[in-house]
């Protein structure tokens, strides 16, 4: 039995080697609000999805030689995933798929989900993923496709 019932995730960290360039991609590209600013601890906090409901922090490694990728995937719409690979290019990001990261110009689906997916990376090389559930049955035997050719097998 768990201890408590939990109904969502609430905020996540990445590390970041320049924290105002960081602050920068967050707000400007993926348009999360900066929440706060710590500069005696090196780190931000943005609100996603508005005040109050999940928060990402950024905390600056400064010259260590730590290098992790992480990933974060962001809910949205469908409408906003199928648009986010245009998007992204014109802010100068390549949108790529999830598996090789190879460049792609419309979301994939993941079948076992199902969900329409794009991914990117962040100035510090993380990944991100804008994603939205599909409706319908899971279809796992078509593995990854693109939204297109997902709808075409529908």
């Amino acid at each position: 039995m768990a201890a408590i019932p939990i109904d969502g995730l609430f905020e996540s960290h990445l590390t970041s080697r320049d924290l105002d360039r960081s602050i920068d991609f967050y707000t400007g590209v993926v348009g999360l609000e900066l929440a706060h600013r710590v500069p005696e601890r090196h780190a931000a906090f943005l609100w996603i999805g508005g005040r109050g409901q999940q928060m990402l922090g950024l905390w600056s490694i400064h010259s260590a030689p730590l290098a992790l990728r992480l990933h974060i995937a962001f809910r949205a719409t469908l409408a906003d995933v199928e648009a986010s690979a245009g998007r992204l290019k014109a802010l100068g990001v390549i949108p790529r798929d999830g598996g090789g990261g190879r460049e792609i110009a419309e979301p994939i689906v993941f079948g076992w989900m199902p969900a329409a997916s794009v991914y990117f990376d962040d100035p510090d090389g993380h990944s991100l993923e804008y994603i939205a559930m599909l409706d319908g049955a899971p279809r796992p035997e078509l593995g990854i496709v693109s939204l297109s050719r997902w709808r075409e097998t529908g």
